[in-house]
């Protein structure tokens, strides 16, 4: 049994790297349906629940700065990555699908938490407030959201499970659904995919282990920086110290992102290397408390999804929208930068880039988007037993 720090941390880097490696090396369809930061969460849940460590107070002072310190320096480098000149130069047809799907989603997170709220008092409401941020921009997102809101390890658990099993079912959807492009098309009388501009993404650099440090410099130093002026601005009761650091080192990443700074290579790699370490963080203060309410949020969850879709076809109807720009707005927001290009792919390549660009948009708007359902659910939430 660990008890200490370094064996700790450790067994967390290895777990955290093991399946990303055995994804690319291997390609196996497992990971098409549970993603390497998935399998990450659900074994060290399982070793947690195990009990192959105890949470000494070395372990949970660990745990507590590497999430409050990791989490503003991994957004602060996922938002390296956003061009926002490029994201205004997709054109308002484009830009104006992103933004239906958003509104969509806003009003199927609201709909169906007015739905089950009888089911969601005191604190239940949580794990839709932070799939909200998930399911406009990503898992980092959602952890900030998480850690905005102060949510319980256990609640996570009940938000990541919906989040990669509703989201492995959409990602079905919306491949299987491109052979309807001409009906629905027609019917919309939308313009063709093929129109939209192809907008270039950044060239690929290589990568040496000097950008690595200076990177992991700057972030820590954003969020430290976020951290210290958090503390000089006002908090309420969903905007606390933690909210305005979060806020605050995105902001500082798109600065960032609009300067030369932003050429220089290894800030998308070494976000992605600290969100899974993050995840792999978080699982470990996991258990099985509240699992009884899994199927609740699940139904929740395809709740979610199916009115979501019957709203972006109406938009899509009223606005002239095709499908495949519906599709790949429409991932952008649920899956995010990964998944979004594989789709985008498989309809057009033109639109690859497309795709991207709105998923990294969708990382931009994901936490602010997630705080604010969860001050709506907090107004509006029954009080608990």
């Amino acid at each position: 049994m660990i008890s200490t720090l370094w064996p700790y941390l450790a067994l967390m880097l290895l777990i955290a790297g093991a399946f990303p490696a055995l994804e690319r090396r291997t390609g196996w369809k497992l990971f098409t349906v549970l993603p390497p930061i998935v399998l990450v969460y659900l074994s060290i849940t399982a070793l947690a629940v195990a009990g192959l460590w105890v949470i000494s107070p070395e372990i949970k002072q660990a745990q507590g700065v590497l999430v409050s310190r990791g989490v503003p320096a991994l957004l602060f480098l996922l938002m390296v990555n956003c061009d926002l000149r490029a994201i205004y130069r997709l054109g308002p047809r484009v830009l104006g699908v992103f933004v239906s799907t958003t509104f969509s989603l806003f009003v199927a997170f609201l709909a169906v938490f007015l739905l089950f709220r009888p089911w969601l008092a005191g604190k239940a409401w949580q794990p839709l407030a932070a799939l909200s941020g998930s399911w406009v921009g990503g898992t980092a997102n959602q952890i900030a959201v998480k850690e905005a809101i102060g949510m319980s390890d256990a609640l996570l658990g009940m938000s990541l499970l919906t989040d990669a099993l509703c989201y492995s079912a959409w990602v079905v959807v919306l491949f299987s659904i491109a052979r309807l492009a001409p009906a629905f098309n027609r019917w919309t009388g939308a313009m063709n995919s093929g129109d939209v501009p192809h907008i270039e993404a950044r060239a690929s650099v290589p990568l040496h282990w000097d950008a690595v440090l200076l990177w992991l410099g700057f972030a820590l130093a954003a969020a430290l920086l976020s951290r210290q002026l958090a503390d000089w601005l006002p908090a309420s009761g969903v905007i606390s110290a933690t909210t305005w650091a979060i806020l605050l080192a995105t902001g500082f990443g798109l600065v960032v992102a609009h300067t030369p700074l932003a050429r220089f290579p290894g800030a998308s790699q070494l976000s992605s290397a600290l969100l899974i370490v993050v995840v792999a963080v978080l699982a470990s203060q996991s258990n099985f408390k509240g699992i009884a309410s899994a199927p609740l949020y699940l139904l929740a969850g395809v709740c979610i999804l199916a009115i979501h879709a019957l709203v972006l076809v109406i938009l899509a109807k009223v606005f002239h929208f095709d499908l495949y720009l519906c599709g790949i707005a429409s991932l952008a927001h649920v899956g995010g930068v990964a998944a979004t290009p594989v789709l985008a792919a498989s309809y057009a390549k033109p639109l690859v880039p497309v795709g991207i660009l709105l998923a990294l948009l969708g990382y931009i708007l994901g936490t602010g988007f997630g705080l604010l359902m969860a001050t709506i659910m907090s107004a509006l939430a029954l009080p608990g037993p």
